[in-house]
Protein backbone atom coordinates (compact mmCIF):
# COMPACT_ATOMS: atom_id res chain seq x y z
CA UNK A 1 0.00 0.00 0.00
CA UNK A 2 0.87 3.90 -0.52
CA UNK A 3 1.37 5.13 2.73
CA UNK A 4 2.48 8.63 1.63
CA UNK A 5 0.88 10.63 4.30
CA UNK A 6 -0.36 14.05 4.11
CA UNK A 7 -1.52 15.95 7.72
CA UNK A 8 -5.00 18.23 6.69
CA UNK A 9 -4.65 20.39 10.18
CA UNK A 10 -1.59 21.87 11.21
CA UNK A 11 -0.80 25.38 12.15
CA UNK A 12 2.06 27.98 11.91
CA UNK A 13 3.26 31.37 13.42
CA UNK A 14 6.17 33.54 13.43
CA UNK A 15 4.76 35.65 16.65
CA UNK A 16 1.34 34.07 18.31
CA UNK A 17 0.07 37.32 19.26
CA UNK A 18 -3.48 38.91 19.27
CA UNK A 19 -6.85 39.20 21.91
CA UNK A 20 -9.82 37.26 21.43
CA UNK A 21 -13.20 38.64 23.08
CA UNK A 22 -11.03 41.20 24.75
CA UNK A 23 -7.92 38.61 26.00
CA UNK A 24 -4.78 38.78 25.20
CA UNK A 25 -2.78 35.97 23.94
CA UNK A 26 1.16 36.70 24.19
CA UNK A 27 4.24 34.46 23.79
CA UNK A 28 6.40 33.44 27.19
CA UNK A 29 9.60 32.06 27.36
CA UNK A 30 9.78 27.86 26.75
CA UNK A 31 6.87 27.25 24.67
CA UNK A 32 4.55 28.66 27.13
CA UNK A 33 1.56 31.01 26.09
CA UNK A 34 -0.45 33.20 27.81
CA UNK A 35 -3.72 32.56 26.71
CA UNK A 36 -6.91 34.50 28.40
CA UNK A 37 -5.91 34.82 31.44
CA UNK A 38 -3.63 31.92 32.45
CA UNK A 39 -0.46 30.41 31.31
CA UNK A 40 -0.12 27.30 29.10
CA UNK A 41 2.23 24.88 27.44
CA UNK A 42 0.90 26.16 23.80
CA UNK A 43 4.41 24.67 22.42
CA UNK A 44 7.00 21.84 23.01
CA UNK A 45 9.52 23.17 25.43
CA UNK A 46 12.16 22.96 23.48
CA UNK A 47 10.81 25.25 21.19
CA UNK A 48 12.21 27.88 23.36
CA UNK A 49 11.79 30.65 21.30
CA UNK A 50 8.01 30.78 20.54
CA UNK A 51 8.27 30.43 16.66
CA UNK A 52 6.32 27.97 15.27
CA UNK A 53 8.02 27.75 12.06
CA UNK A 54 8.29 26.04 8.97
CA UNK A 55 11.63 24.81 9.24
CA UNK A 56 10.84 23.28 12.51
CA UNK A 57 7.92 21.08 11.28
CA UNK A 58 9.24 20.49 8.01
CA UNK A 59 11.91 18.07 9.98
CA UNK A 60 9.24 16.91 12.61
CA UNK A 61 7.20 16.00 8.96
CA UNK A 62 10.27 14.49 7.40
CA UNK A 63 11.05 12.56 10.50
CA UNK A 64 7.87 11.36 10.77
CA UNK A 65 7.75 10.38 7.01
CA UNK A 66 4.77 12.94 6.37
CA UNK A 67 4.65 13.98 2.65
CA UNK A 68 2.91 17.32 3.09
CA UNK A 69 0.37 19.33 5.24
CA UNK A 70 -2.66 21.92 4.98
CA UNK A 71 -1.64 24.65 7.38
CA UNK A 72 -5.07 25.99 8.75
CA UNK A 73 -5.50 29.11 10.92
CA UNK A 74 -7.50 30.17 14.03
CA UNK A 75 -7.91 33.73 15.72
CA UNK A 76 -5.69 32.50 18.60
CA UNK A 77 -2.94 32.53 16.51
CA UNK A 78 -3.28 36.34 15.34
CA UNK A 79 -2.99 36.56 11.82
CA UNK A 80 -0.39 35.07 10.07
CA UNK A 81 -1.39 35.70 6.19
CA UNK A 82 2.03 37.48 5.43
CA UNK A 83 4.22 34.57 6.43
CA UNK A 84 2.53 31.72 5.26
CA UNK A 85 1.85 33.20 1.78
CA UNK A 86 6.04 33.52 2.46
CA UNK A 87 6.10 29.58 3.36
CA UNK A 88 3.39 28.22 0.15
CA UNK A 89 6.37 30.37 -1.98
CA UNK A 90 9.30 28.47 -0.69
CA UNK A 91 8.10 24.91 -0.07
CA UNK A 92 4.92 24.56 -2.62
CA UNK A 93 5.18 20.78 -2.59
CA UNK A 94 5.20 20.84 0.87
CA UNK A 95 2.62 22.93 2.26
CA UNK A 96 -0.87 24.20 1.17
CA UNK A 97 -1.74 27.15 3.18
CA UNK A 98 -5.28 28.84 4.27
CA UNK A 99 -5.71 32.84 4.12
CA UNK A 100 -7.48 33.86 7.27
CA UNK A 101 -11.14 35.08 6.77
CA UNK A 102 -12.16 37.30 9.43
CA UNK A 103 -16.05 37.66 9.52
CA UNK A 104 -15.37 39.47 12.79
CA UNK A 105 -14.62 42.78 10.67
CA UNK A 106 -16.86 43.93 8.81
CA UNK A 107 -14.24 44.21 5.52
CA UNK A 108 -14.50 40.54 5.11
CA UNK A 109 -15.27 40.54 2.33
CA UNK A 110 -11.92 42.79 0.80
CA UNK A 111 -9.93 40.41 2.51
CA UNK A 112 -11.10 37.58 0.76
CA UNK A 113 -10.73 39.59 -2.64
CA UNK A 114 -6.90 40.33 -1.56
CA UNK A 115 -6.06 37.30 -0.53
CA UNK A 116 -7.05 35.86 -3.57
CA UNK A 117 -4.88 38.10 -5.78
CA UNK A 118 -2.51 37.20 -3.43
CA UNK A 119 -2.64 33.53 -4.64
CA UNK A 120 -4.62 31.86 -1.70
CA UNK A 121 -6.09 28.78 -2.38
CA UNK A 122 -7.66 27.95 0.73
CA UNK A 123 -9.18 30.46 3.44
CA UNK A 124 -9.96 29.61 6.59
CA UNK A 125 -12.82 30.14 8.65
CA UNK A 126 -12.75 29.79 12.59
CA UNK A 127 -16.81 28.99 13.52
CA UNK A 128 -16.33 28.27 16.50
CA UNK A 129 -14.83 31.39 17.97
CA UNK A 130 -17.83 33.24 15.92
CA UNK A 131 -20.04 33.43 19.56
CA UNK A 132 -18.43 37.09 20.48
CA UNK A 133 -19.67 39.05 23.91
CA UNK A 134 -21.61 41.40 21.98
CA UNK A 135 -23.69 38.50 19.73
CA UNK A 136 -22.85 35.47 17.43
CA UNK A 137 -21.96 35.77 14.07
CA UNK A 138 -24.14 33.80 12.00
CA UNK A 139 -22.09 31.97 9.21
CA UNK A 140 -25.38 32.02 7.10
CA UNK A 141 -25.93 35.47 7.16
CA UNK A 142 -26.84 36.97 3.83
CA UNK A 143 -24.18 38.95 3.56
CA UNK A 144 -21.93 35.83 4.22
CA UNK A 145 -23.45 33.84 1.86
CA UNK A 146 -21.43 36.71 -0.36
CA UNK A 147 -18.02 35.08 0.57
CA UNK A 148 -19.30 31.63 0.20
CA UNK A 149 -20.42 32.33 -3.48
CA UNK A 150 -17.21 34.52 -3.81
CA UNK A 151 -14.94 31.49 -3.30
CA UNK A 152 -17.36 28.40 -4.87
CA UNK A 153 -16.73 30.85 -7.89
CA UNK A 154 -13.10 31.25 -7.80
CA UNK A 155 -12.84 27.75 -6.60
CA UNK A 156 -11.01 28.96 -3.36
CA UNK A 157 -11.67 26.02 -0.70
CA UNK A 158 -12.88 26.98 2.46
CA UNK A 159 -11.42 24.49 5.62
CA UNK A 160 -14.06 25.65 8.97
CA UNK A 161 -13.89 25.01 12.24
CA UNK A 162 -17.23 24.62 13.59
CA UNK A 163 -18.88 24.90 17.45
CA UNK A 164 -19.54 21.69 19.27
CA UNK A 165 -21.99 19.48 18.23
CA UNK A 166 -25.06 20.59 15.88
CA UNK A 167 -25.20 24.36 16.72
CA UNK A 168 -23.81 25.52 13.55
CA UNK A 169 -24.61 22.52 11.78
CA UNK A 170 -28.12 23.98 9.67
CA UNK A 171 -25.95 27.64 8.63
CA UNK A 172 -23.67 24.79 6.98
CA UNK A 173 -26.41 23.06 5.18
CA UNK A 174 -27.71 26.28 3.61
CA UNK A 175 -24.12 26.78 2.97
CA UNK A 176 -23.27 23.68 1.30
CA UNK A 177 -27.05 23.99 -0.64
CA UNK A 178 -26.28 27.02 -1.94
CA UNK A 179 -22.82 26.68 -3.01
CA UNK A 180 -22.62 22.94 -4.06
CA UNK A 181 -19.39 23.62 -6.06
CA UNK A 182 -17.29 25.38 -2.95
CA UNK A 183 -15.16 22.48 -1.48
CA UNK A 184 -15.46 22.55 2.42
CA UNK A 185 -13.11 20.61 4.99
CA UNK A 186 -14.73 20.23 8.26
CA UNK A 187 -12.27 20.29 10.86
CA UNK A 188 -11.65 18.32 14.24
CA UNK A 189 -14.05 15.69 13.47
CA UNK A 190 -16.86 17.29 13.76
CA UNK A 191 -15.49 17.52 18.18
CA UNK A 192 -15.42 14.18 18.56
CA UNK A 193 -15.97 14.02 22.14
CA UNK A 194 -18.82 16.10 22.05
CA UNK A 195 -22.49 14.94 22.25
CA UNK A 196 -24.26 15.07 18.36
CA UNK A 197 -20.61 14.86 16.81
CA UNK A 198 -21.79 12.71 13.65
CA UNK A 199 -24.33 15.73 12.91
CA UNK A 200 -20.90 17.17 11.44
CA UNK A 201 -19.41 13.98 9.77
CA UNK A 202 -23.59 13.92 8.19
CA UNK A 203 -22.61 17.04 6.00
CA UNK A 204 -19.65 14.85 4.56
CA UNK A 205 -22.56 13.27 2.56
CA UNK A 206 -22.53 15.70 0.58
CA UNK A 207 -20.29 15.48 -2.69
CA UNK A 208 -17.78 18.56 -1.81
CA UNK A 209 -17.57 17.99 1.58
CA UNK A 210 -14.69 16.38 3.32
CA UNK A 211 -14.05 15.88 7.17
CA UNK A 212 -10.51 15.68 8.75
CA UNK A 213 -9.30 15.20 12.18
CA UNK A 214 -7.12 17.57 13.25
CA UNK A 215 -6.84 17.79 17.33
CA UNK A 216 -8.71 13.90 17.46
CA UNK A 217 -5.55 12.97 19.79
CA UNK A 218 -6.06 16.29 21.94
CA UNK A 219 -9.79 15.51 22.06
CA UNK A 220 -8.86 12.01 23.52
CA UNK A 221 -6.20 13.24 25.41
CA UNK A 222 -7.92 11.37 28.73
CA UNK A 223 -7.47 8.21 27.37
CA UNK A 224 -4.26 9.11 25.73
CA UNK A 225 -2.07 6.58 23.05
CA UNK A 226 -2.60 4.12 21.49
CA UNK A 227 -6.17 5.94 21.40
CA UNK A 228 -8.85 2.93 20.92
CA UNK A 229 -11.65 5.40 20.72
CA UNK A 230 -10.02 7.45 18.91
CA UNK A 231 -9.87 4.60 16.45
CA UNK A 232 -13.68 3.47 16.99
CA UNK A 233 -14.79 6.56 16.72
CA UNK A 234 -13.09 7.08 12.88
CA UNK A 235 -14.77 3.40 12.07
CA UNK A 236 -18.26 5.06 13.10
CA UNK A 237 -17.70 8.10 10.58
CA UNK A 238 -16.44 6.15 7.81
CA UNK A 239 -19.71 3.70 8.49
CA UNK A 240 -21.34 6.91 8.55
CA UNK A 241 -20.08 8.78 5.11
CA UNK A 242 -17.29 6.38 3.97
CA UNK A 243 -13.64 6.47 3.95
CA UNK A 244 -13.59 8.32 1.09
CA UNK A 245 -14.65 11.11 2.97
CA UNK A 246 -11.88 11.42 6.17
CA UNK A 247 -8.25 12.65 6.36
CA UNK A 248 -5.84 12.43 8.81
CA UNK A 249 -4.96 15.85 10.56
CA UNK A 250 -2.80 16.32 13.50
CA UNK A 251 -3.28 19.78 14.48
CA UNK A 252 0.24 20.46 15.34
CA UNK A 253 1.79 21.79 17.11
CA UNK A 254 -0.17 22.14 20.10
CA UNK A 255 -1.02 18.42 20.52
CA UNK A 256 2.60 17.41 20.57
CA UNK A 257 2.75 19.08 23.80
CA UNK A 258 1.51 15.66 25.27
CA UNK A 259 2.85 13.13 22.25
CA UNK A 260 5.54 12.91 19.32
CA UNK A 261 4.20 13.74 15.38
CA UNK A 262 4.92 10.28 15.06
CA UNK A 263 2.36 8.99 17.67
CA UNK A 264 -0.66 11.55 16.22
CA UNK A 265 -1.09 9.23 13.20
CA UNK A 266 1.08 5.74 13.97
CA UNK A 267 -2.18 4.97 16.60
CA UNK A 268 -4.01 4.28 13.32
CA UNK A 269 -1.10 2.26 11.32
CA UNK A 270 -0.73 -0.10 14.39
CA UNK A 271 -4.32 -0.65 14.96
CA UNK A 272 -5.55 -4.12 14.25
CA UNK A 273 -9.18 -2.58 13.70
CA UNK A 274 -8.61 -0.80 10.82
CA UNK A 275 -7.24 -2.44 7.04
CA UNK A 276 -4.43 -1.18 4.74
CA UNK A 277 -6.64 0.28 2.35
CA UNK A 278 -9.19 2.26 4.52
CA UNK A 279 -5.34 2.99 6.52
CA UNK A 280 -3.93 4.39 3.06
CA UNK A 281 -6.85 6.20 2.21
CA UNK A 282 -7.61 7.98 5.71
CA UNK A 283 -3.73 8.73 6.18
CA UNK A 284 -3.04 10.37 2.94
CA UNK A 285 -4.78 8.81 -0.57
CA UNK A 286 -8.18 10.98 0.08
CA UNK A 287 -6.17 14.36 1.12
CA UNK A 288 -4.18 13.99 -1.99
CA UNK A 289 -7.39 14.02 -4.33
CA UNK A 290 -8.97 16.54 -2.42
CA UNK A 291 -6.84 19.26 -2.18
CA UNK A 292 -4.79 18.20 -5.20
CA UNK A 293 -1.56 17.76 -4.57
CA UNK A 294 0.31 16.64 -6.86
CA UNK A 295 3.75 15.79 -6.11
CA UNK A 296 4.39 14.55 -2.94
CA UNK A 297 7.68 13.56 -1.75
CA UNK A 298 9.02 10.29 -1.00
CA UNK A 299 10.50 10.08 2.82
CA UNK A 300 12.98 7.39 3.84
CA UNK A 301 12.55 5.48 7.20
CA UNK A 302 15.57 6.90 9.83
CA UNK A 303 16.46 4.90 12.55
CA UNK A 304 16.57 5.95 15.90
CA UNK A 305 19.32 5.73 17.86
CA UNK A 306 17.41 3.79 20.38
CA UNK A 307 16.93 1.13 17.74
Amino acid sequence: MDYRIIDAHAHLWLRQETVVNGLPITPLPNGRSSFMGEERQMLPPFMIDGRNSAEVFLSNMDYAQVSAAVITQEFIDGNQDEYLEDVARRYPDRFMVCGLCDLRRDDFMEQARTLHSRGFRAFAIPGHRLFLPEGRIWLNAPDKMKLFRFMERHGILLSVALADGDIQVGEMKEIIQECPGLKIAIAHFGMVTAGDWLEQIKLARNPNVMVESGGITWLFNSEFYPFPSAVKAIREAADTVGWDKLMWGSDYPRTITAITYRMSYDFVTKSPELTPEEKAAFLGGNARRFYGFNKLVELPYIKNMSE
